[in-house]
């Protein structure tokens, strides 16, 4: 069983790895599924 504390260190060392998330790069991500979901709603309503 881990302890809070090496949950908590493991957790940071694995966001430490990933690339950081720019606000160019979430827009556009939000944007695109923006884009997807709409186009799934409108083929629904067809």
């Amino acid at each position: 069983m881990m302890s809070f504390q090496e949950r908590a260190k493991l957790g940071l060392e694995q966001l430490s790895k990933q690339l950081p998330v720019t606000l160019k790069n979430a827009r556009k991500q939000a944007e695109k599924l923006k884009m997807e979901s709409f186009s799934k709603n409108k083929k629904k309503r067809d």
